[in-house]
């Protein structure tokens, strides 16, 4: 690898660690930088959902104040490991391009769902009006779909998993960032268990992007704290919307 490979595999490192910790969609940064250095683009799609697990980890540590107690939380985590294992299957045995069509659309209606959060609600009703067997299903709906995209692909996963956990869970903005964090997490060192066994990882790339994305999670985690709620949302709404319509272009050039 050349040094301006090298150096071009860092800055995106930096950026999409921060990146994921405040609005998710980091990978769109790195996924990109390796198809720029070289990599076909299925080794370089199993090697960036290795490289950016560590920026995951450091955006749980940066967050961590803010996530809930109790066992609720962790019960999303089996969920979400069962939805990437069968993200990760469907990536590595079935042809991306319908996938690719369909993920624009995801990206974008999740989106909206956030920006559109408080008319939703009262469609769907508030959080704390829903049964407790209804708001637990519902959540564990939400988790399983996001871990399925995020095995498969990854890229917005941050903002789908807090438009919709923003819509079922009675909690702040920055509560459910920490939460998107800790359960990108999860979908993280899935597929790095997944993809280091049975994918075509290119290490080199990882060893690369990997402590860069450290760096850029814990940061990004610390500027959430710091964010006012609207400021917080308009920044997720705006980086969701772009994203979707860079994957849309992409998908049908």
């Amino acid at each position: 690898m050349e040094l301006s490979d090298a150096a071009l595999l860092v800055a995106a490192g930096l950026a999409a660690g921060t990146v994921n910790a405040v609005a998710g969609g980091g990978s769109l940064i790195t996924f990109p930088a390796m198809i720029a250095v070289g990599l076909p683009p299925v080794p370089a799609n199993v090697s960036n959902s290795v490289a950016v697990f560590p920026g995951y980890v450091a955006s749980v540590a940066g967050s961590r104040t803010d996530l809930p107690r109790g066992r609720a939380l962790w019960a999303l985590l089996p969920t979400t490991v069962a939805g990437t294992i069968v993200g990760c299957l469907l990536l590595l045995g079935t042809p991306a391009r319908a996938f690719e069509l369909v993920v624009p659309f995801l990206v974008l209606g999740a989106t909206a769902v956030l920006a559109f959060q408080d008319p939703l609600r009262r469609l769907v009703g508030h959080p704390a009006d829903l049964g407790p067997r209804r708001r637990t299903v519902t959540v564990q709906a939400m988790v399983a779909v996001g871990a399925v995209y995020g095995g498969y692909f990854g890229a917005a996963l941050g903002v789908m998993l807090v438009a919709g956990l923003a819509l079922v869970l009675d909690a702040t903005l920055a509560r459910v960032s920490a939460v998107k964090n800790l359960l990108s997490a999860v979908v993280g060192l899935t597929t790095l268990v997944v993809f280091a066994l049975f994918g075509p990882v290119n290490w080199a790339a990882v060893a690369v992007v990997a402590p860069a994305t450290l760096v850029g999670g814990y940061a990004g985690a610390r500027l959430v704290r710091r964010l006012p709620p609207v400021v917080l949302k308009t920044l997720i709404v705006a980086f969701g919307t772009g994203i979707g319509l860079y994957l849309l272009w992409r998908a049908v050039r």
